[in-house]
């Protein structure tokens, strides 16, 4: 099938690409931030009886300093596929064949979530959709230590072999190489914005199960500067998925690299904006097992609010920039000093 096509339509995926608004530049190089070693973030010590708050103001007295060691750090200083790091798509059970990734009427099965009425697909280099050989579309870029994941509208006549799909994007995962019980989560990002756009930050258990899902960020592209932080969880008695999340505003978040994080202690979450705490919760029953992260890029939503299904007004390309994804332990030895 892939013999049909025009070459034109291979090299408009690259130029579009390669042309990408946003794509970090060199006077971008004095935003980018190193993750350190080891950091201490100022944590709330409130009774863990609070179901679920947004911490509009935060009493000093409630807080303490805890102390964190890096366990995983990529400050995308290469290709986020080069050391088999990230997996390009959300990865599945064992028995899943490759079928369901790399070629076949089933390809599509793990590169988009068609439930939330999302119109992209995740591609990669090595995959082929309805091909019989890899399509070579690569939607991550690398430039000055910044990864831009770029989501494009699909060339008509690559739509067919790519499953009538709006648009081509990408998804990193590190599910089946690195997973972690408690600890600090968090990426240095730009949130880009646009009709339909939807950038996420996320993670979910390392066992496959869902929920539990801890959304770090999700980047309401319709609302510039507006962004929300959500945990989901299962009520067992009812089989419910309950949630609670609230939004921020960070007027500048689609120009400027903020820090947007999840703290996983034993008896809450706690997200944080530039290390700041925001909001937290008791943590809900169903977290049990080492989750693993999630970046991506999806273009068109159903449900969320402040993304809309794909129209004339969506970008023909948009790019989240992102400067680095850290993961960071707590340093027990140090706590108990």
């Amino acid at each position: 099938m892939i013999d049909r096509w025009t070459r034109s339509a291979l090299v408009a995926i690259g130029l579009l690409v390669a042309t990408a608004p946003g794509v970090a530049r060199d006077d971008l190089q004095d935003d980018l931030d190193a993750a350190p070693v080891s950091i201490s973030l100022q944590v709330t010590t409130d009774p863990s009886t609070i179901e679920c708050r947004k911490l509009e103001t935060v009493n000093p007295a409630s807080l303490i300093s805890l102390p964190l060691r890096r366990t995983f750090n990529d400050d995308f200083d290469e290709h986020p596929l080069s050391k088999g790091r990230w997996v390009p798509h959300y990865a599945g059970g064992a028995a899943w064949p490759d079928a369901r990734y790399w070629g076949g009427d089933g390809s599509d099965f793990k590169r988009k979530t068609s439930a939330n009425g999302e119109q992209q697909i995740y591609v990669d280099p090595r995959y082929a959709g309805r091909a019989t050989t890899p399509l070579g579309l690569d939607p991550f870029r690398v430039k000055n230590g910044v990864l831009s994941i770029v989501a494009s509208r699909t060339p008509p006549d690559m739509k067919p072999v790519l499953f009538n799909n709006e648009y081509v994007s990408g998804i990193l995962t590190t599910q089946g190489t690195f997973a972690q019980k408690h600890g600090y989560f968090e990426i240095r990002a730009k949130i880009p914005v646009g009709h339909a756009v939807w950038p996420a930050f996320w993670m979910l258990a390392d066992d496959g199960g869902w929920p539990p899902e801890v959304d770090v960020l999700e980047g309401r592209g319709e609302r510039p500067g507006d962004m929300v932080m959500t945990t989901h969880w299962r009520i067992p008695s009812t089989q419910k998925i309950q949630s609670c999340g609230f939004d921020f505003a960070v007027g500048e978040a689609s120009t400027t690299f903020h820090n947007y994080g999840v703290l996983w202690e034993e008896d809450r979450l706690v997200y944080f904006i530039d290390r700041r705490p925001v909001s937290d919760i008791k943590v809900p029953i169903g977290f049990d097992d080492p989750m693993y992260m999630i970046v991506n890029l999806a273009i068109g939503s159903k449900f969320f609010p402040g993304v809309s299904p794909v129209n004339a007004e969506t970008p023909p390309i948009v790019a989240f920039e992102i400067d680095r994804i850290s993961a960071y332990q707590i340093d027990m030895e140090q706590a108990q000093r």
